[in-house]
């Protein structure tokens, strides 16, 4: 996608979030949560993971992860950017989930992880989910914003950092790095 695309799309996007997104429908600690977030972590800084509880009831260990390529992606139910995102992102994952050396981790932000697990049955997403427990918030804080993709390489260096909505194009640029 072009920059003067992406640009404008952001634009409208805080233009919009007033609309889009009711922050008073959203409990006052979680307005608060947001207000503090960090902003993306600087393309080459370390990021490491924590241990990740997966809503199938599966674990996994930041050692698994090790000399691999993590996609790490925030998401909501209740966001219409991740609604659109989402769906690219899975077809991605879909593709590319047989190459070895690489890891999808998607985190979600809903109130409860019965509501998370609701709307990924609902759509057919079979992606790895762990939803985030103030532990993991603690451990691997949520940049500002929603969605958050992040890219972790080999190294346990950020390479892709992005805020809000992302295209077709967008993550299937992410396959450069796999």
């Amino acid at each position: 996608m072009s920059i003067d695309r992406r640009h404008w799309m952001l634009g409208t996007a805080a233009l919009l979030g007033g609309w889009a997104v009711d922050l008073q429908a959203q409990p006052a600690d979680a307005v608060a949560a947001e207000a503090k977030a960090p902003p993306l972590p600087a393309l080459g800084a370390s990021w490491p993971l924590p241990p990740l509880e997966l809503l199938d009831g599966s674990r996994v260990e930041p050692r698994e992860l090790d000399g691999k390529v993590v996609v790490l992606y925030w998401w909501a139910s209740t966001c219409p950017f991740c609604a659109v995102t989402t769906p690219h992102l899975y077809a991605f994952w879909q593709r590319h989930r047989g190459r070895p050396g690489w890891q999808l981790l998607t985190l979600s932000i809903d109130r409860t992880p019965e509501a998370a697990q609701r709307y990924l049955q609902q759509r057919g997403y079979a992606m790895p989910c762990a939803w985030v427990t103030p532990q993991l918030q603690r451990a691997m804080p949520k940049p500002k914003g929603l969605p958050i993709t992040l890219v972790r390489g080999r190294d346990g260096r950020i390479l892709m950092a992005e805020r809000g909505q992302l295209f077709a194009e967008d993550i299937d640029a992410i396959a450069q790095w796999l």
